[in-house]
Order: structure tokens, then C-alpha cells, then sequence
């Protein structure tokens, strides 16, 4: 028998009649900052952790086990590039992705 989900505090607010949620915002809208302010207290270890992950950018996904990125600038014949373009696209990838795996592959066939 699968446990039962205990409501959340959004649920249990929803729930409530409205004139108690009128009530409960206005109380809340009635504060200052500065009152907000003295009821704030400094971050426990998991909600820095939680805070800190939601302001992380999100940006390219990392691929690699290193997954460190060097911006390389290199010159290739204008029509090789097009055909790289080709074929990462056919493969659903991206340019950076075809030539990362394509060293790769030249590394590993080398060892």
C-alpha cells in the first residue's frame, strides 16, 4: 500500500476559506521590511546548498569526465566545416560536440 503524500503548505493555503487567506495577506503585505528582516535568520548548510543551486545558471549541458571547456579557435577549409555542419546536425549535435568526439576518436585509434 503506497504512503500517503502529506499536502503541502500551498495546498493547505488553497484549502483554507477565503476570508482567512484575505486575512493572511494582508497581515503579510501589512509587515515592513524591516520586520521581515528581524524574523530572517542566517542559512542552515542545506538551504545555502538549495539557494546556491537554484542561482546556478543553468548553461550547456557538461559533457566529459572533465567536463572543464577550453574555447579553441582553429582554422579548417570552408568546405570541410560545411560538411562537419552536415553531419553533426544529421547526428543532433552540435559542431563543438562532432569535432570533441572526432579528436577523441583520433586519440583512442592512436593508442
Amino acid at each position: 500500500m503506497a504512503k500517503q503524500k502529506a499536502p503541502s503548505v500551498i495546498d493547505k493555503f488553497i484549502a483554507l476559506p477565503d476570508s482567512e487567506k484575505r486575512r493572511i495577506i494582508a497581515e503579510i503585505e501589512a509587515e515592513t521590511p524591516e520586520h521581515r528582516l528581524a524574523r530572517s535568520k542566517p542559512l542552515n548548510a542545506e538551504d545555502r546548498r538549495r539557494h546556491q543551486a537554484f542561482r546556478r545558471k543553468a548553461g550547456r549541458p557538461r559533457i566529459g569526465a572533465g567536463s572543464g571547456t577550453v574555447n579553441v579557435t582553429i582554422s579548417i577549409e570552408r568546405a570541410l566545416l560545411k560538411e562537419a555542419d552536415v553531419v553533426a546536425k544529421k547526428q543532433g549535435m552540435s559542431r563543438s560536440e562532432l569535432i570533441a568526439r572526432s579528436v577523441r576518436a583520433v586519440i583512442d585509434s592512436a593508442a
